[in-house]
């Protein structure tokens, strides 16, 4: 590595740190440099424990995401002082600045995510784009083909600033990161769900406040983007913990729901599954 390189690097690091972006040198292959003597070549297997901000059996943070830092002193000192000499590229983790990096490892991803998503600040990838929104969420990869998200317990190789406004984390992005629960199938002999048994404490005053609330539901669910699975579900959560318990649902606001759900691509056994799910939920 020259000297030019090096120094090129740190200043990157140096810039990155001082707007509040936690920092760290790459090695080959992108991988990340201990920032403790002990641990300096990862002897240790760069294992971060949770409880001591990444450090395995030493005090310091030293691997990965947890040693990313904006301290000045931490970067330019040993053993990073000498990792930067080596270093091949700085990375930062997203999540420290409240940040969320969706990384589109293909071109295909880059189509889906202009298709799917709000435009945000765009970097070009050697394969793909980031795209980097305001707001910090879980990371996650392989959320969908050729797209992992980088942002809390995760570091993103710095490409440059990018170009475009950086705009809110979009409800779509977190939804990615969704598991629907494990399905509770009804039983082998019929696909159909009854309704929520009544009973309890009606606290609609008017049949508008019902009616409004399908309406609503099914809108949801026809907007939906992207993570149709998991919208389905927490609508279907969200009604019936709302109107499951009083009797007022009937057959046809459950076929209107399943309609709405099943012109999005779902079909009846799911749209079935995620029902059981939600009243499964609910103690219903």
């Amino acid at each position: 590595m020259t000297h030019d390189r090096s120094t090129a690097l740190l200043n990157a690091a140096l810039t990155l740190a001082d707007a509040g972006v936690p920092a760290l040198p790459l090695r080959a292959g992108k991988l990340p440099f201990g920032n403790c003597p002990a641990c300096a070549g990862s002897a240790c297997g760069g294992r971060p424990n949770m409880k001591t901000a990444g450090a395995c059996r030493c005090s310091a943070p030293c691997h990965g995401w947890a040693a990313a830092s904006t301290d000045t002193v931490v970067l330019t000192s040993l053993p990073w002082a000498a990792a930067w000499c080596e270093a091949r590229a700085v990375a930062y983790h997203p999540g420290g600045a409240g940040l969320t990096v969706v990384d589109l490892d293909s071109p295909e991803a880059a189509v889906w995510a202009r298709q799917s998503l709000p435009p945000t600040r765009t970097v070009l990838t050697t394969r793909g784009e980031h795209w980097i929104y305001l707001g910090a969420m879980r990371s996650a990869n392989a959320v969908r083909p050729g797209v992992d998200i980088k942002s809390t317990m995760a570091y993103a190789r710095w490409l440059g600033p990018g170009i475009g406004t950086m705009t809110p984390l979009p409800d779509a992005v977190r939804a990615l990161t969704v598991k629907e629960p494990p399905p509770v199938r009804p039983a082998a002999t019929t696909v159909a769900l009854s309704l929520p048994a009544g009973g309890g404490e009606c606290r609609h005053r008017t049949s508008a406040y019902l009616e409004r609330g399908i309406a609503m539901a099914e809108h949801r669910i026809t907007e939906a983007a992207s993570g149709v699975h998991a919208t389905v579900y927490r609508t279907f959560l969200a009604v019936l913990s709302t109107h499951g318990r009083c009797g007022c649902l009937t057959e046809t606001h459950m076929g209107r729901l399943f309609a709405a759900a099943q012109a999005k691509g779902e079909n009846p056994r799911h749209c079935a599954d995620a029902w059981a799910n939600a009243r499964t939920a609910l103690g219903m």
